[in-house]
């Protein structure tokens, strides 16, 4: 019998509260054969998705050497058979910043403070996994 195949979903964001909060949202899906993966900021997140390849990226879009715009722009370029589902997370929510968002390549726009409920569904949705 094959092996499943594990999942990636990779949480990017500056501040280490954030982190903790989206890793406990999303730690449901581990039960699921889904690795968490943890950067700090967008330079960290291009590497580890060019290295890692993630399915999902939950991104903050605020952060210190590259913002999450920058990044998401960065990953989605990185490889033609290469396209994970973007998430960027933000406080700025804004129907400007939804639009660049959108221009960058993002597949969704989340504003702070989110429900984790609803983000974990979306997550478990895009992974194709079910969770309770």
């Amino acid at each position: 019998m094959m092996p499943m195949s594990t999942k990636k979903v990779l949480i990017v964001d500056d501040e280490a509260y954030i982190r903790i909060l989206l890793e406990q949202t999303l730690e449901d899906l581990e039960e699921h054969n889904v690795d968490l993966l943890m950067g700090t900021n967008g330079v960290q997140a291009v590497d580890l998705a060019d290295r890692q390849h993630p399915d999902v990226i939950v991104m903050d879009v605020m952060m210190p050497e590259m913002d999450g715009f920058d990044a998401c722009q960065k990953i989605k370029h990185l490889s033609a058979n290469y396209n994970p589902y973007i998430i960027l997370l933000t406080a700025r929510g804004q129907s400007a910043d939804r639009a660049h968002g959108h221009d960058v390549g993002a597949d969704d726009y989340v504003t702070k403070p989110f429900d984790p409920d609803a983000l974990l569904g979306k997550v478990a949705s895009v992974l194709s996994v079910t969770v309770s």
